[in-house]
């Protein structure tokens, strides 16, 4: 039987083919980064399902979550079927669905408008103003490109992302926020947030601003990060509608499972509502 001996020619290949898969950026990027940190592990031994199997059950051991070890078996389960390997990909670690979510990680509204009250009085208007448009328009980090001059006149943007095309609607005054940012940047047209180069802002950079408002806004840096943002929106969007199809068609989710990770009460909240069944005598 011949080795399957793992070499940086196949994963090139792998990212050839995620790309023309038109596979998000990021994800290309997060398949990547996992591939090569099991490629390093390998330490030039053959790949075997024994093997696989080993190194899956090592993540678990270093303390990773479950979720975060399936996602690193989902990409390299990926290359393995590119490469006609599928004797080596193992089986995803079964995860019971949650019933809450971890309270540490919860943002709340305070929370929210000390950060960006907070953006603004460390003279940071563009970081503000980028976490009010995630938070209002409920997009993703990496939506924040389609934010144009054009979207905001307009009062509603056009996203194309992970195969799918869909309309944002962008509150009013969002929409004379960005176009007021935008004169103030001398930007006629085209994307709004733009990095010094002209090019558009990284979601790294979004990410690392965020976390540099903590100390000061007094916000634990646990719960700040762009994706939270997108959590509060679906959070106070539901508490105002109850309506959860309608949520899913605003963030773009094609199952309503995806979106009920979003809805997610804390620990706390949760300990709450069984309290109030009063059935401990």
């Amino acid at each position: 039987m011949k080795d399957n001996i793992l070499t940086s020619a196949h994963i090139h290949e792998y990212e050839k083919f995620l790309r023309a898969e038109e596979r998000a950026a990021a994800t290309v990027e997060k398949y990547m980064r996992d591939v090569r940190f099991f490629f390093a592990w390998l330490e030039g031994r053959p790949v075997t399902k024994e093997l696989t199997a080993q190194w899956k059950m090592q993540l678990l051991t270093r303390g990773m979550s479950p979720a975060t070890v399936n996602a690193k078996l989902s990409a390299v389960n990926g290359l393995f079927h590119l490469l006609g390997w599928d004797e080596c990909r193992v089986r995803f670690l079964k995860i019971q669905r949650r019933t809450f979510r971890d309270s540490s990680r919860e943002l709340t509204r305070a929370e929210y408008d000390r950060l960006v009250q907070t953006a603004r009085r460390m003279d940071r208007e563009w970081l503000a103003l980028v976490m009010e448009t995630i938070c209002a328009a409920g997009i993703r980090v990496s939506e924040i490109g389609f934010i144009t001059v054009e979207a905001a006149s307009a009062g509603r943007a056009r996203v194309s992302l992970k195969g799918k095309i869909r309309e944002i609607i962008l509150p009013g005054k969002l929409c004379r926020k960005l176009l007021k940012y935008a004169r103030k940047q001398k930007n006629a047209s085209g994307m709004i947030f733009l990095a010094e180069d002209g090019t558009k802002i990284s979601r790294h950079r979004i990410w690392r601003e965020m976390k540099s408002l903590c100390k000061n806004a007094g916000v634990e840096m646990s719960k700040v990060f762009p994706h939270n943002l997108r959590h509060l929106f679906a959070t106070l969007f539901y508490r105002s509608t109850r309506d959860i199809v309608k949520l899913a068609d605003v963030l773009g989710h094609s199952s309503i499972n995806t979106t009920r990770i979003y809805l997610l009460t804390t620990g706390v909240e949760h300990t709450r509502q069984l309290d109030r069944l009063r059935l401990v005598c």
